[in-house]
């Protein structure tokens, strides 16, 4: 690498409290200041952009400002980067070594950590880097336990600890971990229970509630401005669902009792679903939208209309892998029998079949395939 080239520099800049992070001297502004300062006393660097990433951990590099400065490095718009010290950059110590002492060096690209003294044109990384990295990385994981522990301590305490509250409450303005009722949602719910009490199927609320133009719940949130994203759901379903009207129907939280900790996530792994034994309940923690009567009714019927399947004689070797190529939900399979005795095996459009051209095109006619 030439040092009398020009560089075109990323200042690249992260803060994520999870992490532990000091939130007056790593705040986004005074790295900023520190970076752009330094940047503006070196000689044959220009700064190109700030890439933000605020409120992301360093143990994952999926941040989209950080995905975007790679994009420009790999596009040939950036060959520097500079970051305040090394935490900042990442701490996983294998990726964040991965990319400063494989990716970086085949890219061209010369990596300045102000706070650590490092310059990758001026010397080459020291014994110490892998060290360093790995202190960060355990930085995080006693942070990442701490935190745990904490939350785990407040869920125990009845104490509402989610970013959003089931449909039918919202959180109290003057404690965000207590829930109070939304009366408009709740009055929505009741209406559910209503319903199936009264002897009316799931499917056949969420069709009527459709027709109603009542909001389903994750389209109600964001109409009152919650930055809420179901990730379980297809972008395409904006609609009352079957699974929607289940999960609402057995939910505790509508009996006034706060349920959490159904999910866990380890440090750089995926979420996963927690056993419903383990599951953190405390009861009467805030006002119930359903009276106990009406709960226990619902809680009778649903057991009542249980139905175990089969696995041995519904087995479907394409689950999960044949979609509907309009809505892109799954497809069911179907068969029926033939003249001789043979069966006829079909697959079709759940979202068609249930709700018809509404939310399925029809020019698909729900995208039914046949197979002998």
């Amino acid at each position: 690498m030439n040092k009398s080239e020009l560089f075109y520099t990323a200042v690249y800049i992260r803060l994520s409290r999870e992490d532990g992070d000091k939130e007056e001297s790593d705040s986004v502004g005074n790295q900023k200041k520190l970076l752009t300062n330094y940047v503006s006393k070196m000689e044959n660097i220009i700064i190109y952009d700030v890439y933000v990433d605020d409120g992301y951990t360093g143990t994952s590099f999926d941040r989209p400002s950080f995905k975007r400065m790679i994009a420009d490095i790999e596009d040939g718009k950036v060959n520097c980067v500079v970051v305040k010290d090394l935490s900042r950059f990442g701490r996983d110590y294998i990726d964040t070594g991965r990319y400063l002492e494989r990716i970086f060096p085949e890219l061209g690209v010369r990596f300045i950590s102000v706070s650590d003294g490092i310059d990758s044109i001026r010397q080459a990384y020291d014994m110490l880097l892998p060290i360093k990295n790995i202190f960060n990385e355990q930085y995080a994981r006693d942070i990442s336990k701490k935190i745990q522990a904490t939350v785990k301590s407040k869920q125990k305490a009845g104490e509402f600890i989610g970013s959003f509250a089931s449909y039918g409450y919202k959180k109290s303005p003057t404690d965000k971990n207590k829930l109070i009722i939304d009366e408009y949602a709740a009055e929505v719910v009741r209406k559910v229970f209503r319903l199936y009490v009264g002897g009316m199927g799931k499917l056949s609320i969420a069709k009527l509630l459709n027709a109603e133009g009542i909001l389903c719940p994750s389209e109600y949130k964001m109409a009152n401005g919650e930055n809420y994203k179901n990730c379980n759901r297809l972008e395409s379903t904006s609609y009352w669902t079957y699974s929607t009207i289940n999960v609402m129907l057995k939910n505790e939280m509508y009996r006034g009792n706060m349920v959490q900790g159904k999910k866990h996530q380890r440090m750089r792994g995926r979420q996963q679903l927690v056993d419903k034994e383990n599951w953190i309940v405390v009861q009467g923690t805030h006002e119930p939208i359903i009276d106990l009567e009406t709960w226990e009714k619902t809680q009778k019927l649903l057991s009542k209309r249980h139905r175990d399947m089969g696995l041995e004689e519904n087995k479907n070797i394409f689950a999960g892998f044949i979609i509907c190529a309009d809505c892109g939900r799954a497809m069911m399979k179907n068969f029926w029998k033939r003249a001789d005795g043979s069966k006829t095996y079909s697959f079709y459009c759940g979202t068609y079949k249930r709700h018809g051209k509404r939310d399925c095109a029809e020019r698909f006619k729900g995208n039914y395939l046949q197979c002998w």
